[in-house]
């Protein structure tokens, strides 16, 4: 969430930024700037009631030590009526603090000065676009059909043991999914990144600490016995291994990459756009996060869309990359790009991986902080993930281009994870 000082210091800019994600933040920023100024009231009040209190504290002493004892008694009860002033401000300086709380955390994070105003992924900005498109033969089939052909992927099987969105991948189709997990994970090794394989179960404080909550309870799947989630990312445990820690500034950046399966109830979602493996509620995913130094995270963020970029050239898809607008950018984000791929068989381009710098919002809730050996004063870090990458729409884009009439080739870059060659 936003600092309460970056507000107080910019709310002209605030309002205006977050017109961008189409949000109209006015009366939020008022309310908060309002309470702010009773806050600062109070603790006024509070701290001469203390200082009031403690001067006559002393004196008492001494009025006792001078046989002043009405003088002293009368003290006494005085001290008495300013204890309780005390404590009903302090009560009241606790419930203000959660109202600022309250407020902050309905506040959106403001889109970089780069987003495009927007209010919908049509208006997506197309900034590079590569590859080329595969001519396929006149027989081709979707990667639906193409998974029931092979045997590969039974999305009824899934659906009896589960429900719609659970497929179950069998033979060629589950090695393919595995080949594809460790083919990411050793490119992000590569990269210098960190492997870590974190809990699939999270608890509130991390759901809220990455901003999946309050803001997207309702996508998540919820063990409402022991209050845990179903992580839709692995964003959300990996970023939150650094909450409530210093870090030194020597470190900076701190990559991490985690392979984990990501639940989402995806509710509302219908129709011919989530057919197969085109939208899933269990999906597998190789997620990348970085903690940078705020001079630097874009820099860092650069370094990102050109690690997800050469994941994708390394399987041979045509893809193109998006800056989201700002209506097509999430409430925590600061700036996003999305990859999509070709689908040739669907003649539509699929989603496969989204890139962000969430700048110092989250790192906020996460109270993620880092400082010199040479200073005291420690600063908010700042937050990045992407994709890298989510399997399904990578696997339907790869069944779909790649498919021959003898069968189905596989990535070269795969070949020493396979046995195989070929689907068929």
């Amino acid at each position: 969430m936003l600092t309460i000082n970056y507000l107080k210091e910019n709310p002209a800019e605030v309002i205006e930024r977050l017109k961008v994600k189409n949000f109209d933040a006015s009366k939020l920023v008022q309310q908060v700037l309002d309470i702010d100024q009773e806050r600062r009231q109070n603790q006024q009040e509070l701290d001469s009631i203390l200082a009031e209190s403690n001067a006559l504290s002393k004196e008492i002493g001494i009025m006792f030590k001078n046989g002043k004892a009405a003088e002293a008694n009368e003290a006494k009860a005085k001290t008495g009526e300013l204890k309780e002033k005390s404590r009903l401000l302090t009560q009241r300086s606790n419930e203000i603090d959660s109202e600022i709380w309250k407020l902050l955390v309905e506040i959106p994070n403001v889109p970089h000065s780069s987003v495009p105003a927007g209010k919908g992924e049509k208006e997506n900005v197309e900034i590079k676009s590569a590859g080329t498109i595969p001519q396929l033969h006149k027989d081709a089939l979707p990667h639906w059909d193409l998974a029931k052909k092979y045997d590969i992927i039974d999305f009824e099987l899934g659906n009896k043991l589960t429900g719609a969105g659970f497929p179950v991948y069998k033979g060629k189709g589950a090695k393919l999914q595995r080949a594809l997990i460790n083919f990411f994970l050793d490119k992000a090794e590569e990269a210098g990144y960190t492997e870590v394989q974190p809990p699939i179960l999270v608890n509130e404080y991390s759901g809220f600490g990455t901003g999946q909550l309050p803001d997207k309870e309702g996508q998540m799947y919820h063990c409402t016995l022991d209050n845990f989630y179903l992580v839709p990312t692995a964003e959300v445990p990996v970023t939150n291994i650094f909450r409530d820690v210093i870090l030194n500034a020597k470190e900076l950046p701190v990559q991490y990459t985690a392979y984990t399966p990501c639940f989402r109830r995806e509710a509302g979602s219908y129709g011919k756009d989530v057919r197969g493996l085109n939208r899933l509620h269990q999906f597998d995913k190789v997620e990348i996060v970085n903690v940078a130094h705020p001079d630097r995270s874009y820099e860092v963020l650069d370094s990102m869309v050109a690690y997800v970029e050469s994941l994708i050239k390394a399987l041979g898809l045509p893809y193109r990359i998006l800056k989201l607008c700002g209506g097509d950018t999430s409430f925590t984000a600061a700036l996003t790009y999305d990859f999509e791929v070709y689908s040739a068989a669907q003649e539509k381009w699929l989603e496969v991986s989204s890139v962000s710098n969430f700048e110092s919002y989250q790192a906020n809730r996460l109270k993620l902080r880092f400082k010199d050996d040479n200073e005291k004063k420690t600063q908010l870090a700042h937050t990045l993930n992407g994709s890298a990458l989510a399997l399904p729409r990578i696997v339907a884009a790869l069944l779909e281009n790649n498919q021959t009439e003898d069968g189905i080739r596989v990535p070269e870059v795969l070949a020493k994870y396979l046995k195989f060659e070929l689907i068929d």
